[in-house]
């Protein structure tokens, strides 16, 4: 179907904003004079959430790595249900063949721009769990991914699931969650709980301060916040905490390990600067990357060649070299994709796809268990979708529930207290040993 304005309306909105969504955290530490860094922390909108009372044990799980494939991400392209006579029907022009796919099992391939995916998921590293998404279909860019990171239906909080998931234990210092790279902190986030923004742990500072003079402008600042608001005090004080630690880091450079080829790319930047603060252990708990432009609604591309071929490609270099630096220490990392929705089983006239529902996630680390498609597949057709989608199958909170439940020492009323009214059961995605 064409591009529509039912579709679409909030589609060039959501460009503008990841474009002009004003400072971020690491903006107001990094981007202006010390003058302007007391002037900014002046402002409680701009400062770190914080927390001011522990949420329970110390932390002793995985490092868990969201990485948010923002603008409606094509499961269908990313990993083709080939073995659905349905799928060349709806796409006659787009669709990845089985002859061209990389083949997982009867149902399913990867596209052929997967090639590391493909290896991590042979090598039991990787999983897919396909026909996810929300409970309820949501084609609107804000209205979906809102729902998704506050994971809430129907109930009356109002902050981030990852946010809930750092307050079921305590803090960790500055560390224990950032979001790496430009676009702001998520909406997972929000809430009280300790999280940092940083575009990039080598340009986290202070402008014109030296390594050397970073202890005295750090005791200064600290010292004229500490009369202020507590709050306030407090968020100064976990940004300056993490001054020193990047300096160090800065100071003595990082080489990825294993021979790890990262591309010359924004997400290739930001996962080899979150493998680098794992492989630091600085108490890095949660980091969240975006990875965007996925609103495919025209050009869309064949599989050999294209927009989705090269932007699932840069996917691919990024993480298949992020696994790689990490090498053992995957162990103690679990990685998973999200999007808003998914996009509509059939091509549109401008050979792209709109907004859909169903769609695949990624769970990779040391702990998965990998090489193996989890959800129930609905099938393509016409009866079979939902308004034209893939109908969801598995509620992407059942996911997220798995990592929290296997990975990261969540109790089953934990969980219930991270997804408040959700109900259903883990997939055996992840293992705790």
């Amino acid at each position: 179907m064409p591009v529509t304005g039912r579709e679409c309306a909030d589609c060039a909105a959501v460009s503008r904003s990841r474009a002009t969504a004003g400072p971020t955290r690491r903006g107001v530490l990094a981007g202006g004079a010390v003058a302007g860094l007391l002037a900014a922390l002046g402002s409680e909108a701009l400062a770190p959430r914080l927390a001011f009372a522990a949420g329970g044990t110390p932390y002793s799980g995985d490092t868990l790595v969201v990485l948010s494939l923002r603008g409606g991400f094509d499961g269908l392209s990313a990993v083709a249900p080939v073995g659905d006579p349905d799928l060349a029907r709806l796409r006659p022009t787009i669709a990845v063949p089985a002859g061209l796919g990389l083949r997982l099992d009867a149902t399913f391939a990867m596209h052929p721009a997967l090639t590391g995916l493909k290896a991590l998921y042979d090598a039991g590293s990787l999983a897919v769990v396909h026909a996810t998404g929300l409970a309820v279909p949501n084609r609107s860019h804000f209205e979906a991914m809102a729902q998704v990171e506050a994971a809430t239906p129907g109930s009356p909080l109002r902050t981030g699931w990852l946010d809930r998931v750092l307050s079921l234990h305590d803090a960790s210092g500055p560390f224990g969650a950032v979001q790496v790279g430009g676009g702001g902190l998520p909406w997972s986030l929000l809430g009280d709980f300790p999280d940092l923004g940083v575009g990039s742990v080598d340009d986290f500072g202070l402008d014109g301060v030296d390594t050397e003079d970073l202890p005295a402008w750090s005791t200064f600042l600290r010292t004229a916040f500490a009369h202020s608001d507590a709050r306030l005090a407090a968020s100064a004080g976990t940004a300056l905490g993490a001054l020193a630690t990047t300096a160090a880091m800065r100071e003595a450079g990082y080489t990825p390990s294993n021979g790890a080829d990262y591309p010359d790319s924004d997400l290739g930047r930001q996962l080899r600067d979150v493998a680098r603060l794992v492989r630091a252990d600085v108490g890095l708990r949660v980091a969240t990357i975006d990875y965007g432009d996925w609103d495919m609604h025209s050009g869309l591309g064949r599989p050999d060649g294209g927009w989705m071929r090269d932007h699932l490609r840069e996917l691919d270099d990024a993480v298949a070299a992020f696994a790689t630096d990490l090498g053992t220490d995957l162990g103690r990392v679990t990685l998973v994709t999200i999007s808003e929705f998914g996009r509509r089983a059939e091509e549109n006239e401008n050979a792209g796809v709109d907004h859909g529902w169903g769609n695949a996630m990624f769970v990779l680390g040391g702990h998965v268990n990998g090489g193996q498609v989890f959800g129930s597949w609905p099938g393509l057709r016409d009866v079979d979708l939902t308004d034209g989608d893939l109908t969801v199958t598995t509620d992407y909170r059942a996911v997220l529930a798995d990592v929290l439940r296997s990975r990261a020492g969540a109790s089953a009323g934990e969980v219930a207290t991270v997804f408040p009214g959700w109900t259903g059961s883990t997939l055996g995605i992840t293992s705790a040993a």
